[in-house]
C-alpha cells in the first residue's frame, strides 16, 4: 500500500532559459506528486521538458543556463521536515544530491569524470554521505557493480570510463545513483544505452528497490514499453506543458489526448513485421492512426560491402614494463555481406562486439586479420590518403551524439565540415545543401545558429544524422543511431533513413539492441555474442524462426507495451557474461555454421559441436 503523503510535490513549476533568440520557456507551470514506493513515468517528445523537470528537482538546471522563475519543489527529508528545494542554498543541496535524491543521467560519457577510475567515482558518494572508509566503500562499490551485472567487476573498479562500452558506462552511472540508497531515484532515460536483456534486469532491480525500500521513482523515458512495465502513474508532456496524467492502465487503454494516442501508435512492436519480406516505413498521423507505406526494395541488390573472417583483438598491458599479458577477443572470425540499397543489422548485448565490427570496417580501430571490401576497394590495404578518400563513401552515425559533436562549434558549421573537408560546392551551394539537410531531419533552420548544449539529446542525434548524410555516402554505419530518440522522433528518423535508402540506394549497417526497431528496418540480421555472429539470415528467417538459444533469449527479454502483461520479474536468469579476455597464447577456433535454410546459418558451439 502506497503512503498517502507525497515524498515530492512539484507545484506550478516554471523554468526559463536565456538564448540568443530570447527567452525560451522550458517548463510551463506543471504540477504532479510522487509518493514513497511509487513510480511516476514522465513521457513526451525530445525537447518537451521531461529532463528539465528532473534537473530542476536536483537544482542542476541552473548550471545549464535555466532559471526556476516560479513554483515550489516540496521534498520530505524523512525526519518530519518538508523543504522547498527551489529555495535551498548550495550546502543543503550538496547534502541532498546523491544522498537523498539519486539521479541516473541520460548520457553516461558526460555524467562520468574521464580522469577518475570507476572505483573512485563509486566510492566518493559513500565516503562523503555515508562516512565509510576507503575499504568499506570499495567493498560496497563492488557489491553494487555485481547488482547491475557488470562482467568482471573487480577489474572494472580500476578502469577509466573510456575503457568501457556504452552499455557498461550506463550501468556504472546507475550504480553510482543507487549507491547511497536514496529516498527519491530520478531515472533520466536510464536504459537507453542498454541491450534488452540487461535492461530487463536493471528495470527489475529498480522495481525491487521501489517495493522493498519504498523508494519513490521519477522515471523519464521515451520507451512506451518500459513505461508499461514500470509505471504506476504516467505524466505526458508536450512542449513544456502537461497534457495528460493518469494511472498507467488508463493512459494505455483509454488515452484522451491525440498526442498521447500518437505516442502510443509510434511504438514499434515485436512481431509487427511478421509475414513481410522487406522493411517498410511506419507513417504516423497526428490522431494516432497509421498509414500504409511502400516496402524498401533495392533496385540493384548487388554486393556492396563484403566482410570476411574479420578479427579484432585488443592487448591488455600489465606489469612494470607494460607488456601484453592478455588479449580481449572483441571480434572473432566475423563474415557477412551487405547488398546495395539494403540494411544488415547487428544485434546483441553490450560488449558483444557490435560497435567494434563497425569501427573495424571504417578502420577507426585496426583489425588483426580478415578482409573488408567496399564496392571492389580493399579497405584494409589502403594508405592513409586512400582511406581518407574512401571514407567519403562510408559515414558513421555514433551512439552518443554529445561526444561526437564539437561543443564549441555551431550546428551549421558541424554539418558543413564534411563538405569543406572534401571541397564540395561553393558557399551558396553548401548553404542550400545544409538547409535542405536540416529540413530532412525535421529541425528548424533557426537551429543552425545554436550550439550542441542548447539541444535535447534527440535533437543532437538528428544533427549527427544530417552530418553523416552530407556527403551522399554509399554506406552508412548507424551505431545505436536511434537509441537516444523518443518514439515519435525515432519513427521519423527511421522513416527518413528508409526513404533515403529507397531514393539514393544507400546501404546500411544498422547496430542496435532494440529488437523491434531491427525488425522494422532490416533486410538481413546477424545476432552477436562474445565477438561472434551466432545466427544470421534474412529478417524473416531470424525473427520468425529463431534457432539459437541466445536469439530466443533476446526476443523474450523485449518489454511489451501493455501494462497488463508485466514482464518485470526477479526470476530473470541472471547469467554471468563470460569474459572475452584470453591469455596471449590462446588459440581461437574458427566460426563454423550449420545451415537451417538457404542463407539462414547458426553457429556450431566450438565446445559441444551442437
Amino acid at each position: 500500500m502506497l503512503d498517502e503523503k507525497p515524498l515530492v510535490s512539484i507545484e506550478k513549476l516554471r523554468v526559463e532559459f536565456e538564448t540568443n533568440d530570447g527567452v525560451v520557456v522550458g517548463v510551463k507551470d506543471i504540477s504532479f506528486d510522487i509518493k514513497p514506493g511509487e513510480c511516476v513515468c514522465v513521457v513526451g517528445e525530445s525537447g518537451s521538458g521531461k529532463s528539465v523537470s528532473s534537473l530542476s528537482l536536483m537544482r542542476l538546471v541552473e548550471f545549464g543556463g535555466g532559471t526556476i522563475t516560479n513554483g515550489k519543489l516540496m521534498f520530505d527529508r524523512g525526519n518530519g521536515e518538508v523543504i522547498d528545494l527551489a529555495k535551498q542554498n548550495s550546502p543543503v543541496m550538496r547534502d541532498i544530491r546523491g544522498n537523498q535524491i539519486g539521479m541516473i543521467f541520460q548520457e553516461p560519457m558526460t555524467a562520468l569524470n574521464p580522469v577518475f577510475t570507476v572505483g573512485d567515482q563509486l566510492t566518493e558518494g559513500l565516503m562523503v554521505h555515508r562516512g565509510m572508509d576507503k575499504k568499506q566503500a570499495r567493498a560496497r562499490a563492488l557489491e553494487i557493480l555485481k547488482q547491475v551485472r557488470i562482467p568482471e567487476p573487480e577489474r572494472r573498479l580500476d578502469q577509466y570510463p573510456h575503457e568501457l562500452s556504452g552499455g557498461m558506462r550506463q550501468r556504472v552511472v546507475i550504480a553510482i545513483a543507487m549507491a547511497c540508497e536514496p529516498r527519491l531515484l530520478i531515472c533520466d532515460e536510464p536504459t537507453t544505452a542498454l541491450d534488452v536483456t540487461i535492461q530487463a534486469e536493471i528495470l527489475a532491480l529498480i522495481d525491487r528497490l521501489k517495493r522493498e525500500k519504498q523508494i519513490a521513482v521519477l522515471f523519464i523515458t521515451h520507451d512506451m514499453a518500459v513505461v508499461a512495465q514500470m509505471a504506476d502513474r504516467v505524466v505526458v508532456m508536450y512542449r513544456g506543458d502537461k497534457v495528460e496524467e493518469g494511472p498507467v492502465e488508463q493512459i494505455f487503454e483509454a488515452p484522451r489526448e491525440d498526442y498521447t494516442k500518437m505516442l502510443l501508435a509510434a511504438v514499434p512492436r515485436l512481431g509487427e513485421m511478421t509475414g513481410k519480406a522487406a522493411p517498410e516505413p511506419m507513417r504516423l498521423m497526428r490522431d494516432g492512426t497509421r498509414e500504409a507505406a511502400a516496402p524498401v526494395i533495392s533496385k540493384d541488390p548487388r554486393p556492396l560491402l563484403k566482410v570476411e573472417h574479420l578479427t579484432t583483438r585488443f592487448a591488455v598491458k600489465g606489469g612494470v614494463l607494460r607488456r601484453t599479458v592478455a588479449r580481449v577477443h572483441a571480434v572473432e572470425d566475423v563474415s557477412f555481406t551487405i547488398n546495395n540499397g539494403e540494411t544488415m543489422s547487428l544485434v546483441g548485448e553490450s560488449g558483444s562486439g557490435k560497435s567494434t565490427v563497425a569501427r573495424s570496417i571504417l578502420r577507426l580501430v585496426e583489425p588483426e586479420s580478415g578482409s573488408v571490401t567496399l564496392d571492389g576497394t580493399d579497405i584494409l590495404a589502403l594508405s592513409q590518403g586512400g582511406l581518407r578518400k574512401a571514407r567519403r563513401d562510408m559515414q558513421m552515425i555514433f551512439q552518443d551524439p554529445f561526444a561526437s559533436l564539437d561543443p564549441h562549434m555551431k550546428l551549421y558549421d558541424q554539418v558543413a565540415e564534411p563538405l569543406l573537408n572534401y571541397g564540395i560546392g561553393n558557399r551558396s551551394e553548401r548553404q542550400d545543401r545544409i538547409a535542405g539537410l536540416f529540413d530532412r531531419v525535421e529541425l528548424p533552420r533557426s537551429f543552425m545558429r545554436r550550439y550542441p548544449h542548447e539541444m535535447s539529446g534527440g535533437q543532437r542525434q538528428r544533427i549527427a544524422i544530417a552530418r553523416a548524410l552530407a556527403l551522399n555516402p554509399k554506406l552508412i554505419v548507424a551505431d545505436e543511431a536511434v537509441s537516444a530518440l523518443d518514439v515519435s522522433v525515432q519513427a521519423q528518423v527511421l522513416n527518413l533513413l528508409m526513404e533515403l535508402q529507397q531514393e539514393l540506394g544507400i546501404s546500411m549497417l544498422f547496430i542496435s539492441h532494440d529488437m523491434a526497431v531491427v525488425e522494422r528496418v532490416s533486410h538481413y540480421v546477424g545476432v552477436m555474442y562474445l565477438g561472434r555472429i551466432v545466427e544470421m539470415g534474412t529478417r524473416q528467417q531470424v525473427f520468425e524462426n529463431p534457432q539459437h538459444s541466445y536469439t530466443r533469449q533476446l526476443m523474450l527479454a523485449v518489454p511489451v507495451a501493455d501494462p497488463r502483461e508485466k514482464k518485470i520479474s526477479e526470476d530473470l536468469n541472471f547469467k554471468p557474461i563470460p569474459s572475452p579476455m584470453h591469455p596471449v597464447d590462446y588459440e581461437a577456433q574458427p566460426s563454423r555454421y550449420r545451415e537451417i535454410a538457404p542463407g539462414h546459418r547458426v553457429l556450431i558451439d566450438p565446445v559441444t559441436h551442437s
